[in-house]
């Protein structure tokens, strides 16, 4: 139950649905741990039935739902489940608050209450503008009563994709993630001896995968000294193994792996050098994570990117090949160039942090009520 004299939050059960792991629904998570720390708010993360790992880590008090297997094709049914009951329970307490973790055309919040909505990026809208989810999501975006947007770059991109009043938007950052038990998983160094490049997450389209393969290919020394290990995503399917072997990449030279944030951690402490090839991206917090965990970080020029990383992290033209080779061969052939990149890195995640990114939320929030 929500307490009266607070303001009642309450962060609906979209994310949980669709993330097992990623970087929204650890977002949301880690705003209602921060948030819950200030007393004038009551917070609930309404999550009715969920697969999502992070949900179980944060205070039990701050969830409403249970953790259960993946059911394959249930997605929609168990999403509608959700929606009936948290609408009853919104009903039942008094909430001032819903924040929208996704979107869709019909909240779970009345005219009662006020509707905050983050947006991520403009993804959809730039690279895949026939997609169904543009509509909804303007929808959304025109029928909330405040958007943060989680970089300046984003919030450029949303004015000029869709026309809003911009003093309905806020800019937050997001923060990083840096506590971790190393005892909980071990490094696999029995199976990646040798050094490695560090990509992290989906390999599809914008995310440049492909761009980097071809900057491994074309040097030399880079694929005579280094592995590439991908973390994350799906496994490499065999299609993209014979897509990179015709591209000249050697057999056990490309790896996959997947596991906890711990296990992530673990990766970046022991890669040469992490390359972030991304041709867009609403924040990115896997430079972040890098930088925590002092490795040195390669990235693309384009975005938030360089908003994100500042002066710790080696820039290069995602579109241009030879841009990508210039700057990891810069990096990985220089143990002193990297060891200042790791000292700048440690000193720009100071910027980034998840308290300060739920206070300032918070202060959106007693703003609107």
């Amino acid at each position: 139950m929500i307490v009266n004299s607070k303001i009642g939050v309450v962060y609906d059960s979209q994310i949980f649905n669709r993330q097992r792991y990623g970087g929204i629904s650890r977002y949301y998570c880690e705003l209602a741990k921060g948030i819950s720390n200030d007393h004038k708010f009551d917070i609930k993360i309404l999550a009715g039935v969920h697969f999502n790992e992070y949900l179980p880590a944060i205070p039990s008090n701050l969830v409403v739902g249970v953790k259960l297997p993946r059911i394959p094709k249930a997605t929609n049914m168990i999403e509608k489940a959700n929606i009936a009951f948290s609408k009853y329970w919104i009903k039942k307490n008094p909430v001032k608050i819903v924040h929208e973790t996704f979107f869709r055309i019909e909240g779970i919040g009345s005219k009662h209450h006020r509707k905050v909505l983050t947006v991520h990026d403009m993804i959809p809208e730039k690279f895949y503008p026939d997609s169904d989810i543009n509509i909804i999501k303007e929808i959304a975006i025109r029928s909330a009563d405040h958007i943060i947007c989680i970089s300046e770059s984003t919030k450029n991109d949303l004015l000029n994709l869709i026309e809003i009043d911009a003093s309905k938007i806020s800019v937050i950052y997001h923060g990083y993630s840096s506590d971790y038990d190393p005892k909980s998983e071990i490094f696999q160094r029995r199976t990646v001896v040798d050094p490695y490049i560090l990509y992290v997450g989906d390999r599809y389209g914008y995310k440049n995968f492909w761009g980097l393969i071809q900057a491994y290919v074309r040097s030399d020394h880079l694929k005579k000294n280094f592995k590439i290990v991908c973390f994350g995503g799906s496994p490499l399917s065999p299609d993209e193994l014979n897509r990179a072997n015709k591209m000249g990449v050697l057999e056990n030279d490309l790896l996959h792996f997947a596991g906890s944030d711990a296990l992530l951690r673990q990766f970046y402490q022991n890669a040469s050098v992490f390359v972030y090839p991304s041709m867009y991206e609403g924040f990115g917090i896997p430079p972040l994570e890098a930088m925590a965990a002092s490795c040195p970080v390669v990235c693309s020029n384009t975005s938030s990117i360089p908003e994100v990383v500042g002066n710790a992290a080696e820039l290069f033209d995602p579109y241009d090949i030879d841009s990508i080779v210039t700057a990891i061969e810069k990096v990985v052939f220089s143990s002193d160039y990297a060891s200042n990149l790791v000292k700048q890195g440690l000193w720009r995640i100071k910027n980034f942090s998840w308290q300060t990114c739920a206070e300032q939320t918070g202060l959106v929030y007693s703003s609107l009520v």
